[in-house]
């Protein structure tokens, strides 16, 4: 099992910075990527960011040269930095992780921080 708890939300204004994180713990060898979802009100949860074990990132269109996804070297804290923030960043921001259990993959997730933009 793979145990995740995201921390570091909260409020900012429009064009500020926040960094969010996400502390891994548990069968951590066998985890192949952690990634960044968010979920505003009343819509489905969206892809955010994705580091790989090779330290590879994917950017949502939405989020392509504000945030920045980050790990350490032993996967025990993967980050998100988010700059230029907008009103339409306001969301739950889930950290999850895929990880190899058996030989197959599944994902783990946290349990989600609050992330408020004014305008």
């Amino acid at each position: 099992q793979v145990q995740l708890v995201e921390s570091g939300g909260g409020l900012a204004q429009a064009g500020g910075s926040l960094r969010i994180s996400c502390a891994v713990s548990g069968r951590i060898p066998s985890i192949i990527a952690v990634g960044w979802y968010r979920q505003a009100p009343g819509k489905g949860r969206e892809f955010v960011a994705t580091i790989t074990i090779r330290s590879t990132t994917d950017y949502a269109d939405s989020v392509k040269g504000r945030f920045t996804i980050s790990r350490d070297n032993t996967w025990n804290t993967v980050y998100l930095q988010m700059n230029s923030l907008k009103p339409e960043d306001t969301a739950v921001y889930y950290c999850a992780a895929e990880a190899l259990v058996g030989g197959s993959p599944r994902e783990f997730w946290g349990q989600g921080t609050q992330v408020t933009v004014s305008s």
